[in-house]
């Protein structure tokens, strides 16, 4: 028998939590609450934290909060919202806007009670925006008002007041640009297809056509009408060419009985040669036979026997190919927002790895040298002994001078929340403190591209489900900056780590293949991969239809490769998790505040000129926290 809790919010949690999986019409969906921002994917949704206090606020915020996210998940479908979705930003900001509000309003016609809540999470987020202080248009978001406007034509109720005062600023505009598309909009509210068509009609009218792109609804060209005319004048070329030739047969039947036995003659020596060829073939020793063509190279470099199912669904590319600009920017801002008051922490753990860096270089001389520069801190010897030779110094190379950093960080969903933003922002400072000491940096992150397999998973069972098919996901790796591109031009893309959506599942072996192979490639001298990781890889498609430990052999195998190479130096580091039990070079912290400190204590080893000392960190094996 549990123990009851003792927490009093626990029993409103748990109630909320059930109902909110009947109005969203999924009990398999897992609800949680959560200091960090609300979000929803495709299995789950992360509500707003309530407390023991279980405030006014508190309450009305989580329950309109579940309330809105239910409907939308019970009466939108993403199919036809990406087909209908243009391309630009400002237009897909409007048609995601206007999207939210009909499925609030479809939701309110069959459960009126709903709207209630709703309102409560919208006022407390025009609130926190400080929508009821804005006085003009521009300075109002056009988008969220052509949703308010929406959610208030469709249901008829008033919003609340900061909300109302975004949509009543341009709410002229609005209509008056699209009235004629506003008529038709409680006709196509239970249609999505309909209201996405009356959408784009809406943002075309408000001058944003050319970002709409292609209209999904246009007619495909007949490539059939195109292409008769040309068969028809074939077909009538071969008629002319038979006319013609039977026309020569008539005028001289001499010439067309040479040229009948011509044409049999020749195909009697094509079978003949035909014949000739086979049975030279038949007769080849065994020696001489044709090789079979070779067998495909492994997967794995670190594993021959590491099987992947399809590689063509797999996908590398640059974080900003997966978000506008603008929306870079705006994940950029938030994941500052949210981390200010840990910057001030990190920032004097990255100035105190500079100062490490620095002085290495300042110091990095060999003294008592037979020609060089004076070095004028042992003249008092020479004084004190005139027959002691002059002692000459020399400056040696700084071998950090040649060097390059890889971050490999782990895109999965279990690092959502507060690890990923800390992550993000641990990479942020230390890529630029350790460019100011000429060091190259390079960000990556590894995830999948979709949860349970993917089109990869759907190919598999349009061939009938093969038997031990290997791994059985999309990849999805990420260059967040490239090891010789300037900081400045990719600061923005360390935001892309807080697009909803993003982190899926980890498959960790291949990640840290393709990372090794990326360094191997680079030209520097020395080479450091450094690991973030919260758990062992886990892919539900792949592991349930090969053996348990699949993707954990191949994680353990290339990591023994790597170390055993020795090209790059490897260390890693476990956010909650035990990775020494992976890794020989790692430490785990209990607690993701304690990421700064032993990102950049790992790091200031490594580049430590004492052994001894480096020996002492890099030996560690757990790590309680880092003052």
């Amino acid at each position: 028998m549990s123990k009851p809790s003792d927490n009093p919010a626990d029993p409103f949690k748990k109630a909320l939590a059930e109902a909110t999986k009947t109005l969203a019409d999924d009990p398999e969906m897992t609800v949680s609450y959560s200091v960090d921002p609300p979000g929803m994917t495709a299995d789950s949704m992360r509500l707003p934290q309530v407390s023991r206090r279980m405030t006014r606020d508190e309450v009305l915020l989580a329950r309109g909060t579940a309330d809105a996210f239910a409907l939308r998940r019970r009466h939108h479908d993403a199919g036809v919202f990406n087909r209908y979705a243009p391309q630009g930003p400002m237009a897909r900001d409007l048609y995601d806007a206007m999207e939210t509000a009909r499925c609030e309003a479809v939701g309110a016609r069959d459960m009126p009670g709903t709207l209630g809540n709703i309102d409560a999470k919208i006022q407390a987020e025009a609130e926190r925006k400080g929508y009821g202080q804005i006085r003009q248009a521009s300075d109002a978001p056009l988008a969220q008002a052509a949703g308010y406007l929406v959610r208030h034509l469709a249901t008829g109720r008033p919003l609340p007041p900061a909300a109302a005062n975004v949509m009543e600023l341009w709410r002229p505009f609005i209509e008056g640009q699209a009235q004629g598309s506003l008529d038709g909009l409680n006709d196509t509210l239970a249609d999505q297809a309909a209201f996405a068509r009356l959408a784009r009609r809406m943002i075309s009218d408000l001058g944003y056509g050319d970002q709409l792109g292609e209209d999904p609804d246009a007619p495909d060209e007949d490539a059939g009408d195109e292409a008769e005319p040309e068969e028809q004048e074939e077909a009538g070329d071969n008629q002319s060419r038979d006319q013609d030739q039977q026309d020569e047969a008539e005028a001289s039947p001499e010439r067309s009985q040479e040229a009948e036995q011509d044409q049999s003659q020749a195909q009697v020596s094509m079978d003949e040669m035909a014949d000739t060829e086979a049975s030279e073939e038949a007769e080849l020793p065994e020696g001489d036979a044709p090789q079979e063509p070779p067998p495909p190279a492994p997967w794995s470099d670190a594993d021959p026997n590491y099987k992947v199912f399809t590689t063509e669904h797999d996908e590398e590319t640059r974080a900003e190919d997966l978000a506008e600009p603008a929306e870079l920017e705006r994940l950029r801002a938030y994941l500052d927002q949210q981390l200010d008051p840990l910057k001030g922490a990190v920032s004097r753990l990255a100035n105190k790895l500079q100062r490490r860096l620095q002085a290495q270089q300042s110091r990095s001389w060999e003294f008592d040298r037979e020609e060089g520069i004076l070095d004028a801190g042992r003249l008092a010897r020479v004084v004190a002994n005139p027959t002691t030779p002059l002692s000459f110094k020399i400056e040696k190379d700084t071998e950090f001078r040649d060097t390059v950093v890889t971050l490999l960080i782990d895109n999965s969903g279990s690092m959502r929340g507060r690890p990923i933003s800390i992550a993000a922002i641990c990479a942020d400072v230390l890529a630029r403190t350790l460019e100011r000491c000429q060091v190259k940096v390079e960000i990556l992150g590894f995830t999948t591209r979709a949860w349970k397999g993917g089109q990869s998973r759907e190919t598999w069972v349009q061939q009938g489900r093969p038997q031990q098919p290997g791994r059985l996901n999309d990849l999805r790796h990420i260059v967040y900056k490239a090891a010789d591109a300037p900081w400045r031009r990719v600061r923005s893309n360390l935001g892309l780590m807080m697009k909803e959506g993003l982190l899926k599942e980890n498959i960790d072996g291949e990640a840290l293949e393709w990372a090794h192979r990326r360094m191997v490639g680079r030209p520097e001298a020395r080479k450091i991969l450094m690991v973030i990781s919260d758990g062992a890889p886990v892919d539900d498609s792949t592991l349930s239809v090969n053996a348990a430990n699949f993707l954990e052999k191949h994680l353990r195998d290339v990591i023994a490769m790597v170390e055993k190479r020795r090209a790059v130096e490897l260390i890693a580091i476990g956010i909650g998790h035990d990775v020494t039990r992976y890794y020989q070079r790692a430490v785990t912290i209990t607690d993701v505040e304690q990421l700064a400190g032993a990102m950049t204590e790992q790091l200031a080893s490594l580049f430590d000129a004492d052994p001894r000392a480096r020996a002492r960190v890099l030996g560690m094996k757990k790590v309680a926290g880092f003052r």
